[in-house]
């Protein structure tokens, strides 16, 4: 019976052991440390425990606002800006996430601190759409898009919005201007 109960202790103690750690900066499809596709708002207390949760609630609902919550640091350096699938809904799921704080990266070293040379070395890009200002580059791989500032472009592909953008017509050093994730809500 000692015996027993022993080795049912020792295959306790080695699964529990075996618990792998999040890493709470590691950017994937369905996930950004913590946080995950299938998150409802009302659970950001327990996922960001540590952190500032900060709920823009709109005085009227018909500014089209999506009341984005913004997760900051004890220290006050933002991290991320969220937007629920359905505004002023807690059960709501996160259509977006726009990663601020280059500490998440991706498992291939994608931040948002990084350049379109990390983008196009490592993802395959499925559509690059020329919008005012902004490229918007998509990656489905990981469901996430950038935004590239078009002053980081050769002038002579800035000013034409009609104008099909490739891969390499962007410089290797252009900036990533915003990193989003995008997750359909459930």
């Amino acid at each position: 019976m000692k015996k027993l109960i022993l080795l049912l202790i020792a295959i306790i103690s080695f699964c529990s052991s075996c618990k792998k750690e999040i890493n709470p900066f590691l950017i994937s499809k369905q996930n950004i440390g913590h946080l995950t596709d299938s998150t409802q708002v009302k659970d950001l207390e327990s996922v960001f425990i540590n952190d500032s949760i900060v709920k823009y609630v709109s005085g009227d609902e018909f500014t089209g606002n999506i009341n984005d919550i913004e997760i900051y640091e004890k220290g006050g350096k933002q991290l991320l800006v969220l937007s629920p699938s359905q505004p002023l809904d807690s059960t709501s799921t996160l259509r977006t996430v726009k990663v601020v704080d280059p500490r998440f990266t991706t498992a291939k070293g994608l931040s948002p601190s990084s350049t379109f040379k990390t983008i196009n070395d490592n993802y395959k890009i499925s559509n690059i759409q020329n919008a005012l200002r902004n490229i918007i580059i998509s990656v489905d791989e990981i469901n996430a898009f950038f935004t590239i500032d078009k002053n980081e472009l050769p002038a002579n592909i800035r000013f034409d919005m009609n104008l099909k953008i490739e891969a390499i017509q962007i410089p290797e050093e252009a900036k990533i201007n915003s990193f989003y994730l995008y997750w359909t809500g459930r």
